[in-house]
This record gives C-alpha cells, sequence and structure tokens, in this order.
C-alpha cells in the first residue's frame, strides 16, 4: 500500500503553514500573515518513528467569497479531505470559535476519517484555553492544544496521528519515482497541463497570473510506473517581484527544478519566446535535467503551412543550448496532443538513465578521432587515451587527456555530437570532464 496521506485543513491564518514547516523541518509552505497566502495544497514526505507518510498543507476554507481564488481554495481543500488517512482540523486559539470553523467541522463528520481537532497558537498551558473548551462542542473529539511557532506539543500530536496508521511495513517504496517539474512564466498553462494529464482538476486552475505561488507535488501512477508531477510557481523577472510570497516562491520554483528529473518548459505559444523564457530554460539546463519543451496554447496560434517549421526554428536558434530537447506542440485547453505527454516523460527519463559502455565509448572515440584529428597548439596535440561513463541523470563522461589546455570545447562539442548521433541522449544534456592522465595512470 501506499504511504498514508495526512491533510491539514482549516479557515484561512490559523498557523496551517506554520505547523507544516515545523514538521517538515524547513520552509516549504509560504508563512505570510495574510489569509488565503497558502493557495494550493502542498506535499511533502514527513517521518515520525518509524512512520513515514505525506502531509498535504491546503489553503483555507471559506465558507462564502465571492473571490474566485478563496473559491477554488475551499474546492481544493475538500479534494485534499477526499484523499486524505487522517486529518488535521486546526483552529486560532486566540480568536476562538467562528462560523467557519462550525462549516468546516459538519464537512469533516461525514467524512467519516479520522479527525484530530487541533487548537493553535496557545503559547502556555498553565490554563485551560476558552477555545479548547469550545472546541469540544465540535463532536469529533478531544483537542489538543499546540503552539507550531514554539513547537508546544507537537511530539503528542504526531503520536496521535501515526496511531492511526497501519504497519509501515506495508509501506510502498518509492525511489522509482520519476518527478516532473513544469517550469516556466506565470499564465503559461502549467496547472491546466497537469489537469489534462491527471484527468481531474488537481491544481488550481485561473486566468489570474500568478495563482500558482507553491511547487506542488502531485503523485500519480499510469501504466503501473509512478510519476510525480510538480507545478512551480510561474518565474517572474526580478523587477516585478514586489512581494515577499512572490519571492519565495521563486526560490521554490528553483528548488522544485534541483528535485525533479525531468522540466517540461511551457511556452506561451501566442507570445513566443521571451528573454525570461530563456532565463528559466537556462536554469533547468544548468542544473543538468532533462527536458522537453512543450508549447501549449497552440489552438489559439493562426497558421499556415510554415507555421509549425518557423516556431521550432525560433526556439532552436533562440535557445541552442537546448538542442537536445524535443519539442512538442499541445493545447491543454482542447486535450489535443496532451496524451503524448506520457510518453515524452518516458523516453527523456530512459535516456537520462542511459549506460553506454566503455569499450563501445572508446572504439566511437577512435572512430571520431580519425574523422577529425584533435587540435595542436605550438607544434603539440592534443591526444585523449580514453573516455568513460562515470554516472546518470544526467549522463557523465570523463576524458583523460595529455594536456587539458589543449581540450578546446569546440572539440569536446564535437565528440558529443558523434556521441548524440550513435547513442541518442535525447531530450538530456551530457556532462564532459577533462582530466589529465598522470603517470603510472
Amino acid at each position: 500500500m501506499t504511504k498514508p496521506i495526512v491533510a491539514i485543513v482549516g479557515r484561512p491564518n490559523v498557523g496551517k503553514s506554520t505547523f507544516f514547516n515545523k514538521i517538515a523541518g524547513r520552509r516549504i509552505s509560504i508563512v505570510e500573515d495574510k489569509p488565503g497566502v497558502t493557495r494550493d495544497r502542498i506535499y511533502i514526505e514527513a517521518e515520525w518513528l518509524v512512520h513515514k507518510f505525506i502531509m498535504i498543507d491546503t489553503g483555507g476554507i471559506e465558507i462564502v467569497d465571492e473571490d474566485v481564488i478563496m473559491d477554488n481554495m475551499k474546492k481544493q481543500a475538500e479534494l485534499a479531505i477526499e484523499t486524505a488517512d487522517v486529518i488535521i482540523f486546526m483552529l486560532d486559539g486566540r480568536e476562538g470559535l467562528t462560523t467557519t470553523d462550525e462549516y468546516i467541522a459538519e464537512m469533516l463528520r461525514k467524512t467519516r476519517k479520522p479527525v484530530l481537532v487541533v487548537v493553535n497558537k496557545v503559547d502556555r498551558i498553565t490554563s485551560i484555553n476558552d477555545t479548547v473548551l469550545d472546541a469540544y462542542t465540535l463532536g469529533l473529539g478531544n483537542p489538543m492544544a499546540i503552539s507550531s511557532a514554539n513547537g508546544l506539543n507537537l511530539g503528542d500530536l504526531l503520536d496521535d496521528i501515526v496511531g492511526h496508521f497501519p504497519e509501515p511495513s506495508s509501506y510502498a517504496d518509492d525511489d522509482d519515482v520519476v518527478k516532473v517539474a513544469l517550469i516556466g512564466k506565470p499564465n503559461v498553462g502549467k496547472s491546466s497541463i497537469i489537469n489534462r494529464i491527471l484527468g481531474e482538476e488537481r491544481v488550481i486552475v485561473s486566468h489570474i497570473s500568478g495563482t500558482t505561488r507553491d511547487a506542488i507535488d502531485t503523485p500519480f501512477e499510469k501504466n503501473g510506473r509512478k510519476y510525480m508531477l510538480i507545478d512551480t510557481a510561474g518565474i517572474r523577472r526580478r523587477s516585478r517581484i514586489s512581494e515577499n510570497v512572490e519571492k519565495y516562491s521563486v526560490i521554490r520554483s528553483l528548488s522544485a527544478i534541483e528535485r525533479a528529473d525531468v522540466c517540461f518548459l511551457v511556452l506561451d505559444a501566442e507570445e513566443g519566446i521571451s528573454e525570461q523564457d530563456k532565463r528559466i530554460a537556462g536554469y533547468a539546463h544548468e542544473a543538468g535535467r532533462a527536458m522537453v519543451i512543450v508549447v501549449n496554447k497552440w489552438d489559439v496560434v493562426e497558421k499556415n503551412n510554415k507555421t509549425y517549421d518557423e516556431f521550432v526554428k525560433l526556439i532552436r536558434n533562440e535557445m541552442a543550448y537546448l538542442s537536445y530537447a524535443p519539442i512538442i506542440f499541445i493545447s491543454a485547453k482542447t486535450g489535443k496532443r496532451t496524451e503524448k505527454l506520457i510518453e515524452r516523460i518516458d523516453h527523456v527519463h530512459s535516456e537520462y538513465c542511459k549506460r553506454v559502455s566503455t569499450g563501445a565509448l572508446n572504439d566511437l572515440l577512435n572512430e571520431a578521432v580519425l574523422l577529425n584529428q584533435p587540435p595542436s597548439d605550438k607544434g603539440k596535440r592534443l591526444k585523449i587515451y580514453y573516455m568513460t561513463q562515470v554516472s546518470v541523470k544526467p549522463p557523465k563522461f570523463v576524458f583523460f587527456v595529455n594536456s587539458r589546455d589543449l581540450a578546446h570545447f569546440s572539440y569536446i562539442r564535437y565528440i558529443e555530437n558523434k556521441l548524440r548521433e550513435a547513442y541518442g541522449f535525447d531530450g538530456t544534456p551530457v556532462v564532459f570532464e577533462v582530466k589529465e592522465k598522470r603517470k603510472g595512470m
């Protein structure tokens, strides 16, 4: 079976994200004294004693709100509740019970799932808090007073949480999960693409730029294979980042690239390619991640028999360093070619993990040297003794040479091209390291 899932729910600004981050041991959810900052579900893997589990931080639930974002946050929290095995219902110990709290309690009573009522922001347990007493009236069991900020009673709460779990020996191993980060500017359709892949509204989709502020990890399975889709916050140019919330989002988006195996660079077909698109692509390229360039909103572009080829040429000219990345044109709105995205993930991930034997590499190297002699300087010629692959994700190769100074970039690129002609490595950067062979090696 899969790891148990714990969802943290409650109205906005009761301290859900502070609790989540304290358990995670690092700042993952955005924490800001502003209702509605945590807009989507956030997944992390947590561990307590011998138990591993997934914890979800949700946006706050409001009864009625004309704001489309708040309405969507409510839907997301409801979906998290449906997904969870254990639910933490968090209240604000300073503000007391509200009508919204009672509404949420009514929603939770219908789930028939374990619900732990937690009164947060109780900094001292020397006297009984009024909110704790009132919480008994919700009919969801005995409430527990905690302070997320100060770490008060968190161990006892975690004991209660894992008490509802099965034995840890039955947990599934997630080491084989393929992690895919969707990266790009705000409002290019990353969340819509994820919803197409999943076949459900798992992340908020809105026309409002910047909706996805956090990097949301969404696990799923297809054809017996496990995946994790990471919907990153749209990365904006620094000149446009005015709120602290947006600053945190940029850091998290770059961190999501670091965690991913494969990156979908999502471009807006209507807007073409901007400097920001190239900058974002550069982050993933420099991080050594496998890459697929996904051109979204292709359905709204006026086309003739040259449009496709011209757009491909534009991408290859503007992002020459991504010549290895396959390009796919889709429409998340209509679903056009979105069924091909999983195939692209599987293909580039396989290339990302590809190994070539040392013998085969050196056969290729010898042939390449015969066709094009290495460069020389002042009568001294580069000699490549042999090459070997030392790692994958991304594939990394080491050349042993007589002089590193003679190993010009252009000749290494020539060897790379010959390597790709023979073995593909589609969708993945390849890394080369040049070492001088010492005497006796």
